[in-house]
């Protein structure tokens, strides 16, 4: 299979985005920063790409210009092993101005989403037992950030 990387467009944060990204998840690191030329179409020296790893998996940001936006319709699914990974990576995502939506789902200060997922929950929600489907279902609607406890409590009855 080839290599595969998101491709993130931003206006002129791709340097601070990928900075923020790094030093949120363990194991990660800008690669390489490219800057625009005297050819242009942006303003010699600024930077045009950065290439960064988080937790070994590759990422492209583009200072593209104010064209494209970044919006809800892609996010990328963060698999916590637990409660305390869930409430650390929550904290750190909508730190200064990031937004929190319903289901576990959050847009960080940059407008990237982000699903942010405790062990055990896609299992939860996809029970072959429609009961503990239903329950696991009804209770994640009901929350912003997502709560393993909780929803095993309402799995349980």
């Amino acid at each position: 299979m080839p290599n595969i990387r998101p491709f993130l467009w931003f206006d002129t944060q791709a340097e601070d985005a990928a900075r923020f990204y790094v030093s949120v998840f363990p194991n990660s690191r800008i690669t390489t920063i490219s800057h625009y030329g005297e050819a242009g179409p942006r303003p010699a020296g600024l930077v045009m790409t950065v290439a960064f790893e988080l937790d070994g998996k590759p990422f492209i940001a583009l200072n593209g210009g104010p064209h494209w936006k970044i919006n809800e319709a892609i996010s990328f699914v963060i698999d916590c092993a637990d409660q305390a990974e869930v409430d650390r990576y929550w904290e750190a995502l909508t730190a200064d101005g990031g937004k929190t939506h319903a289901c576990g789902w959050l847009t960080d200060k940059f407008g990237v989403t982000w699903q942010v997922v405790p062990s055990g929950f896609i299992e939860l929600v996809t029970s072959p037992d429609p009961v503990t489907a239903a329950r696991a279902m009804a209770a994640m609607q009901q929350m912003i950030k997502l709560d393993i406890g909780a929803l095993r409590q309402a799995v349980e009855g």
